[in-house]
């Protein structure tokens, strides 16, 4: 088998870094712990948990499972008001961005239900953007299948003391 040495040029890796900017800088934040929190924008539309209940039950994995989106307590609920609380009558989570990225740490790290909470907290985080309208952009997905499945999937595995980088790094993925 013959050997050929692939080489790039200058102009090559420009392109690619380039192309890659955005998550290049991210990642640089993330490992310097300084991402920043985006301006973002105003939410106008109000998520309930009945409307929820829908969403999970229309999911299809109700079929295969029993347990699939039974709710263990009432932190299912706690998780959707908690994107509405609000200190000395201001927002705590202000931009629909902030709202949605809490909404995905929050059901998925709550644990409300017996099967499904990754499934649940992906499904119902793609829904209240999409309600806001702003699951996708110029015609495409705002967050592609593989960058939803990688966040939800860091989610679970982040440590509670990771929270504010993990919501920072959902924003940004989403401006």
């Amino acid at each position: 088998m013959e050997n050929k040495t692939v080489s790039w040029d200058e102009k090559d890796i420009l392109t690619v870094v380039e192309q890659y900017q955005k998550a290049l800088g991210l990642l640089d934040a993330y490992d310097h712990q300084t991402m920043e929190r985006p301006q973002g924008h105003k939410d106008v539309y109000r998520l309930t948990y009945q409307e929820c209940k829908q969403v999970i039950a229309s999911m299809s994995f109700g079929k295969e499972s029993q347990l699939f989106g039974n709710e263990k307590d009432d932190s299912f609920q706690g998780s959707i008001a908690a994107i509405y609380q609000t200190f000395g009558e201001k927002e705590v989570y202000p931009s629909l961005e902030e709202k949605a990225a809490n909404l995905l740490y929050f059901v998925t790290k709550n644990h409300s239900f017996s099967d499904g909470n990754k499934r649940i907290a992906a499904a119902i985080f793609l829904y209240f953007l999409h309600k806001n309208g702003i699951l996708f952009a110029d015609g495409r997905k705002r967050l592609d299948d593989s960058a939803l499945v990688s966040l939800t999937i860091l989610i679970a595995q982040s440590k509670p003391s990771e929270k504010d980088m993990m919501t920072r790094l959902i924003m940004n993925c989403l401006i």
